[in-house]
């Protein structure tokens, strides 16, 4: 079984920054792709970004690339969502999944294990 708890949400002006933290828990966290997706009000769930299993390659929406960076510390078993510039659109609840793969995919339906989610609200 594998836990995933995300932090670091909360209320931003637009143009500030976020960080968000997943501490994963319960399986082999470094061997798997992991994930960040996001899911506001009344919209389905978008990919925001994934990373490989040793952190060398990342990945993102189109039109998130150049605010948000994914890092992730295999030693600490914890996955980053570095968020800058953010504007009253990238107001939503922010997941981490695992995929349990080697390669990083932006399906959601590749991810089994999912955190609770962290809500982060951008003012304008």
């Amino acid at each position: 079984q594998v836990q995933l708890v995300e932090s670091g949400g909360g209320l931003v002006q637009a143009g500030g920054s976020l960080r968000l933290s997943c501490a994963a828990s319960g399986r082999t966290f470094s061997t798997w792709a992991m994930g960040w997706f996001r899911q506001a009000p009344g919209k389905e769930r978008e990919f925001v970004g994934t990373i490989t299993w040793s952190g060398g390659n990342t990945y993102y929406a189109d039109s998130l690339k150049g605010r948000f960076t994914i890092s992730r510390d295999n030693a600490k078993n914890t996955l980053y969502l570095q968020m800058n510039s953010l504007k009253p659109e990238d107001t939503a609840v922010y997941y981490c999944a695992a995929s349990g793969l080697l390669t990083p995919t932006t399906s959601q339906y590749d991810y089994p294990y999912w955190g609770q989610g962290t809500q982060v609200t951008v003012s304008s």
